[in-house]
């Protein structure tokens, strides 16, 4: 991301601290890291209460079994069972140590950045929403595999930021922004879409030299705290999301498969190789 001095002016001449963004100071995050604690603690409890590695033998171990039972989100469950809830309790367990480590550091080096500068309500909104996005389009893909992990709402993080810096761009000066086996990329897809959207509603900011009322000087010129293409935007973005998540939820409820609709969609979370096989 792009680096913005609001102590400069366009001609780099320091100006008054009257901007907005002068007022603000950074957030102390704690709902990220927070999540990352409770992301380590249930892993260890189940790898404990599953007695691991001892069970877990390939894809077909007790391990991966009884996932099930912690809230992995599973297609028939969520349909037949009426189980929604998974689309939320998915988003604390993971497969295995390497796929924790993975989430641990995307959460250190995206989350906690953004927590930081837009605090822990958007942040944990985007977060939470972008995972049940992913969860949704998993859903209609991937009707019979167990998904679990947090990976679709990191990829929300990482869209929220992309569509961060496309609304924000005027204040930037610096101006700078796998297809593998057995992973679910339909929630990571969905994740990233989902933040995508949030972050034109969630995340922009008053564009640059605009200062509040009370802290204009006598006689400076009025600047709109927004330009009007970041509530196109946002707007946009809201019918989108409204629109996504009512069809979405009303086709997984109603048993859809996108596969039957979109013949090569399966190739998005794995592509057969000589190497590995993806039972379609």
């Amino acid at each position: 991301m792009g680096s913005w001095d609001p102590e400069k002016g366009s001609k780099g001449k320091k100006k008054k601290t009257d901007s907005s963004y002068e007022c603000e100071k950074p957030w102390i995050p704690w709902l990220l890291p927070t999540i990352v604690l409770a992301n380590i603690i249930i892993f260890v409890l189940m790898m404990y209460t599953n007695n691991c590695p001892k069970n877990n033998k390939g894809s077909k171990g007790k391990c991966v079994a009884r996932m099930d039972k912690w809230g992995a989100l599973q297609w028939s469950k969520v349909v037949h069972g009426k189980q929604g809830w998974r689309f939320i309790t998915c988003l604390w367990l993971h497969g295995g140590l390497i796929h924790l480590f993975a989430n641990v550091l995307s959460f250190v080096f995206i989350g906690i950045r953004h927590e930081q500068q837009f605090g822990y309500v958007r942040v944990g909104v985007i977060y939470l929403l972008s995972g049940f996005g992913g969860g949704i389009l998993s859903s209609l893909f991937m009707q019979h595999t167990t998904t679990v992990g947090a990976s679709g709402a990191l990829f929300g993080l990482i869209g929220a930021m992309c569509s961060e810096f496309l609304t924000n761009w005027t204040i930037y000066t610096y101006k700078a922004l796998g297809v593998l086996p057995h992973i679910d990329n339909f929630a990571n897809i969905g994740g990233f879409f989902t933040g995508f959207l949030l972050g034109f509603v969630l995340l922009f900011r008053p564009q640059s030299g605009w200062i509040k009322p009370q802290h204009r000087p006598a006689g400076a010129a009025v600047i709109p705290k927004h330009k009007p293409y970041q509530y196109v935007f946002c707007v946009i973005a809201v019918l989108l999301l409204i629109v996504g998540f009512g069809m979405g939820l009303l086709l997984v409820f109603k048993g859809a498969n996108g596969n039957k609709h979109c013949s090569w969609c399966h190739h998005l979370t794995c592509a057969p190789t000589s190497k590995w096989p993806c039972g379609y």
